[in-house]
């Protein structure tokens, strides 16, 4: 087969990029699958977070998400740049999205009952907004070689704070689960409510290195636009992301890889991934064109923002408890009817997982087939 010439940016949606259409749509049916099992606490092991240090294929969905906004930013600015919009528009545009998107988290985490004693001030969209945010800042009014330093600077001074600094009330560095050093400045300083009590996984110091993460997608995007072939985009992509996966594990040594610290060999291992499946990506969809076979993935990546709130709406629908009582909700309803055939439990609750994505994905398809797609 011949490969098909590529540019920097092809797709079917205008000027975007197909294969990081295809990563962000596998990447949101994942977290739809694992965010909604069928019976809570049966799970299969890969469907489910590392307890602590480790990592486990669940544990790749929200840094790839951050990843993704930084080679977004680097993609959407840069053409907005090249039509002549002006610096202070652009980052007019980027601070209200990034508002707009800290609000909604704000907004979901009160849902369904609006309990505002259930307001968590930190949380996913609200860390994909400041990662957002700052990533603009840093592709606006720096360099690249900027970039690279204060990604490295801020890896090694987070890995030196954690490990070095006393953690008041113990004496020494720690990193046990709500003893270590970003836990305390949480119950310091957060507001609200913490998602394990104490301290919250998507705290002040992790967001630190969570913006590096936004930095390494930065690093992809420069590539992807630069005046290389696809050949040699796909080589670089594919070798940074061995070198990065290769260091992580090295540094995991020293600094495990753990995503509620968001520890620095966490970001480089999947920088590293990312990467290297970008590259595969690429090469297979950009190059090649083979993209018959991501259909649903292209339908969920481009249209993010939907797939989203649709998982968030679907969930209010199934769990909504409705009868005398404690109540029923049509979740109870089928799992009850399917658990007396025997089943291993861990079986039924990944094909309701299965389906609840199958159900989000007909009004996104909808959308996509009508030409919306929903923006903030």
């Amino acid at each position: 087969m011949q490969p098909k010439p590529a540019t920097a940016l092809s797709s079917g949606q205008g000027n975007r990029l197909l294969s990081l259409d295809i990563l962000r749509g596998i990447t949101m049916a994942a977290m739809i699958l694992v965010n909604d099992p069928g019976i809570e606490g049966h799970n299969y092991a890969p469907l489910e977070h590392a307890a602590w240090n480790g990592i486990t294929p669940t544990d790749f969905i929200f840094p790839s998400f951050i990843f993704m906004v930084g080679i977004s930013v680097v993609l959407s600015c840069s053409k907005q740049l090249q039509q002549g919009v002006s610096k202070k528009l652009i980052l007019r545009k980027v601070f209200k999205r990034a508002v707009i998107l800290f609000l909604l988290g704000l907004f979901l985490s009160i849902l369904p009952s609006f309990d505002l004693s259930m307001l968590r001030i930190p949380g996913v969209l609200q860390r994909i907004s400041i990662v957002f945010f700052y990533c603009a800042l840093l592709y606006l009014f720096t360099g690249l070689t900027f970039q690279i330093r204060l990604a490295a600077f801020i890896l090694i001074a987070y890995f030196l704070v954690m490990t070095l600094v006393p953690v008041p009330g113990y004496g020494y560095a720690i990193l046990e689960p709500g003893k270590n050093l970003a836990a305390w400045l949480d119950a310091i300083v957060m507001p609200g409510r913490m998602w394990q009590g104490t301290w919250d996984p998507e705290g002040v110091l992790s967001t630190f290195p969570a913006i590096v993460t936004g930095i390494t997608g930065m690093f992809a995007g420069h590539l992807l636009l630069s005046n290389k072939s696809a050949e040699r985009k796909i080589i670089w992509l594919f070798f940074a992301g061995f070198i990065s996966f290769a260091v992580a594990n090295a540094w995991n040594w020293f600094f495990p890889i753990n995503k509620n610290l968001w520890t620095s060999s966490f970001v480089t291992y999947m920088a590293g991934l990312d990467c290297m499946m970008l590259a595969c990506l690429y090469f297979f969809v950009d190059v090649l064109g083979l993209k018959k076979w991501a259909t649903f993935a292209v339908v969920f990546g481009s249209n993010a923002i939907a797939a989203y709130l649709t998982s968030e709406f679907v969930y209010d629908i199934v769990y909504y408890k409705f009868g005398a009582g404690e109540g029923t909700s049509l979740n109870d309803i089928i799992i009850n009817a399917v658990t007396p055939s025997g089943l291993p439990l861990e079986l039924i609750s990944l094909m309701w997982a299965i389906l609840y994505v199958a159900v989000c994905f007909i009004p996104v398809y909808i959308l996509y087939k009508k030409k919306i797609f929903l923006k903030i």
